[in-house]
């Protein structure tokens, strides 16, 4: 039957600078298997499904698929799903915050200035530091000194990344990874007085290949945890990623005033239609 399909990109109010996410609405119905070929088929980094949600507390329920397997979070398809259910006419019970069901439990989406919206950083599954053991793994992956690394701590709200801190955007720029078998997140300062406070870059394995994640929301939220709780970091304040695949993705880290950290960014649907499924 045919369905209401968007694609949309995150991360960015300038179409193809972002990260897309494919999105299919009124999805109930639909079982695993073919979720998973489809999202398979369209080969982006995630495809989603919108569905009634089960918890009363939600305002619907999206399931989230890799190309390889289903994921309980992650932040650009929360937001892009998110963009794209209320592009349809999707209606919250509170106009200024969406409440969205996934596998990792509920997550709030604010919604801010103009279309932009912001999801709050969801508790971390693993945290705390990496053993040397595991760091020493991460430098050779990255080919970098283990020196350069500042500081490292496990970031995974369920992607299943590990942060290392560099001293500077630049050297995050520099990075020209080796094959990875973990989901590696870097960061590094820029000087004060710039447009971001911070350049991150996040690569995974794939097919026994290292891929780069062009703007990551998942990756973001943690280490903006992580940054802020270590004094690293004061929101609000930007970051900024892409830049080496050739995206000029944004993310806007803000605190309300519970000490709520906010991931924001913009997003803008760059495809309509149906899809027969």
């Amino acid at each position: 039957m045919g369905r209401r399909f968007s694609q949309v990109d995150v991360f960015t109010a300038v179409p193809l600078l972002g990260n897309p996410v494919a999105v299919v609405h009124d999805a109930a119905g639909i079982d695993d298997a073919t979720m998973q070929r489809f999202a398979a088929w369209t080969n982006l980094s995630e495809t989603t499904f919108l569905l009634p949600p089960t918890d009363p507390a939600a305002d619907y329920l999206v399931r989230i698929f890799t190309p390889s397997q289903e994921l309980p979070f992650a932040g650009h398809p929360t937001l892009g799903s998110c963009h794209a259910w209320l592009e349809a006419g999707g209606g919250p019970r509170d106009p200024l915050l969406i409440v969205q069901e996934c596998r990792a439990g509920l997550v709030r989406i604010r919604r801010e200035a103009g279309e932009r919206l912001a999801f709050e950083e969801p508790p971390l599954l693993r945290g705390g530091d990496v053993d040397e053991e595991t760091l020493e793994r991460v430098c050779e992956q990255l080919r970098i000194p283990r020196d350069r690394v500042v500081d490292a701590q496990w970031a995974d709200n369920g992607p299943g990344w590990v942060a290392v801190l560099v001293e500077s955007a630049t050297e995050v720029l520099a990075i020209q990874p080796g094959i990875v078998d973990l989901d590696i997140g870097v960061v590094g300062p820029y000087a004060e007085g710039g447009e971001a406070a911070f350049e991150i870059r996040a690569f995974f394995p794939l097919n026994g290949a290292t891929v780069e994640d062009p703007v990551t929301g998942s990756l973001n939220a943690s280490v903006a945890g992580w940054l802020t709780r270590t004094g690293r970091a004061t929101p609000p304040y930007a970051v900024k990623q892409g830049r080496r695949v050739g995206r000029d993705g944004r993310i806007s880290i803000g605190m309300d005033d519970s000490a709520t950290l906010l991931i924001g960014g913009d997003a803008v649907t760059l495809v309509t239609g149906e899809v027969e499924l």
